[in-house]
């Protein structure tokens, strides 16, 4: 399917290498970086870190995608403004036979990982067209997996250990649900409602039922008793109830409780309440105090409608103040919630635009000496770091992570002092001496090599998972906090910084 394959790209990219293909330019190796500009910033709270994803995906696809006869077939087709073929024959020619995405090589952060701005994430050495025509469907798989790995993360933070479910396929931008739903498990949700995807991925899909349920029960001169108890028959061990299609606390909640005690009798455990309306932090409070009168303090009370991390932080406070009022264990409450997260995941709310950009960043010369490249900006925050790089993690003593350092490929920065330098002034720097410093972690990793996947944990969402908990577990609250969280340090290493310096005066005298 053209819109899936390797005609999904811009219009530019094509042309751009058509170009490089007549200058005898679309051979030449060269680099391109993968990052970021800047953190989400959702208005009223912002994020101090991302988690990169999309890395497993995108490598799925360079394995089966290049130019066929009908991607062949649509170039041909193709007419220049004056009605001319616009893609030449030697052009297509070579593009069909050039090997591919079989000559690419790519360094990447794994997935899952914490990662910062104006960090090289992911590198592709390539032949320069065809890193061009990489470019694209790049950005398209990254930016939004990594967006929506970094809302989750957040969610899942603010949910204090309480369940995350991602509701959002509903809401999503068509097939992005998918996306949606992987990115939301490496950044920490425990399900998703998204059925398919769920079982693709290896995990198990999630759900209660809707109010049309009810209404269907009401409206065939039933009640809503009925309509519980037809649930609780077809799924006797897998019961969840949504209990405010009529009242919650005068009817929802009793009716779920009669179910329930009719399940225990046949020797069944009802799994919980669903609260989709109303003042969801109230609501849970009054729904625990019934529940715990009738003898079930331990069925899950499952939170949805628009939640995001701020909502799910105001009401994990609000629960905190309200719960003694009704004698319910807050902190017992707490632990029993399970959020379904839906709309503001799968969209990002309040940031629905990522800034990541593929720069070219190193280009090898007839001679196979590699020169640096530049893009020059009036903004110094957009001027992207030139050269082939590495990136390094810096913890302190408290094993905290510090600084990212970003070097030249052939720069050790294990040797102290680590001598940092501001990315966009180069006149404010700091020194890390041998104290101050636990552990240097290189981040990136190999993960292909002329087009063959180096062995590894690529696309292993378990592992992601993994790397998720474990680098937020070594960074600094402030950092983590949702609200006007603390500034992570991304320096560079003096020599990367002088060699930016000097291309940038040599471009402008």
């Amino acid at each position: 399917m053209l819109t899936e394959g390797i005609l999904f790209t811009d219009h530019y990219q094509l042309t751009m290498a058509q170009l490089y293909h007549r200058y005898g330019l679309a051979e030449r190796t060269a680099q391109f970086d993968y990052y970021f500009r800047s953190y989400p910033d959702y208005g009223s709270h912002q994020a101090g870190y991302c988690i990169t994803a999309g890395l497993g995906p995108l490598l799925d696809w360079m394995d089966r995608t290049w130019f066929g006869d009908e991607e062949v077939a649509a170039l041909r087709e193709i007419r220049t403004s004056v009605g001319g073929r616009l893609f030449e024959e030697s052009f297509i020619d070579w593009v069909a036979g050039s090997g591919g995405f079989g000559t690419v090589s790519m360094w990447a952060v794994p997935e899952g990982r914490v990662v910062h701005p104006n960090t090289p994430i992911l590198t592709v050495e390539a032949p320069l067209a065809v890193a061009q025509l990489l470019e694209t469907p790049l950005l398209n798989r990254l930016n939004y997996a990594t967006l929506i790995a970094t809302k989750t993360s957040r969610v899942v933070e603010a949910a204090g250990g309480a369940a995350v479910m991602e509701f959002g396929m509903r809401r999503a931008p068509d097939a992005a649900a998918n996306v949606a739903t992987r990115s939301s498990l490496v950044g920490g949700t425990v399900g998703s409602s998204n059925f398919a995807a769920s079982y693709h991925f290896g995990f198990p899909s999630k759900g209660t039922h809707a109010h049309s349920m009810v209404q269907v029960f009401m409206a065939d001169s039933g009640s809503e008793l009925e309509a519980f108890r037809a649930y609780a028959s077809v799924y006797p061990d897998d019961c969840l109830l949504l209990v405010d299609t009529i009242d919650t606390l005068n009817s929802g909640i009793p009716n779920a409780i009669t179910v329930f005690e009719e399940l225990r009798v046949r020797g069944h455990r009802p799994v919980g309440i669903r609260l989709d309306s109303g003042d969801l932090a109230h609501l849970a409070i009054r729904s625990a105090a019934l529940l715990d009168e009738a003898g079930f303090p331990d069925v899950s009370i499952v939170l949805s409608s628009e939640l995001d991390e701020l909502t799910i932080w105001q009401v994990r406070n609000q629960i905190l103040e309200e719960a003694p009022r009704y004698r319910v264990d807050a902190e017992r409450l707490l632990e029993r919630l399970v959020y379904g997260v839906g709309t503001r995941l799968a969209t990002s709310h309040g940031y629905p635009s990522p800034t990541g950009v593929f720069k070219l960043v190193a280009i090898e010369g007839a001679d196979s000496e590699w020169s640096p490249a530049i893009k020059i900006s009036e903004s110094r925050a957009k001027v992207p770091n030139p050269g082939r790089k590495r990136l390094w993690r810096i913890y302190d003593s408290r094993g905290t992570a510090t600084a990212d350092l970003v070097t030249l490929d052939d720069h050790d920065p294990y040797e102290r002092p680590i001598r940092l330098v501001h990315p966009s002034f180069p006149e404010v720097t700091r020194t890390l001496g041998h104290y101050q410093v636990s552990e240097v972690e290189s981040l990136r990793v190999k993960v292909l090599e002329h087009g063959m996947r180096v062995p590894g944990d690529a696309g292993d969402i378990g592992a992601a998972r993994r790397r998720r908990s474990a680098d937020l577990a070594r960074l600094d609250p402030g950092v983590r906090r949702l609200v006007n969280p603390h500034t992570y340090h991304v320096s560079l290493s003096q020599e990367l910084s002088d060699l930016k310096q000097d291309l940038i005066a040599g471009f402008k005298s």
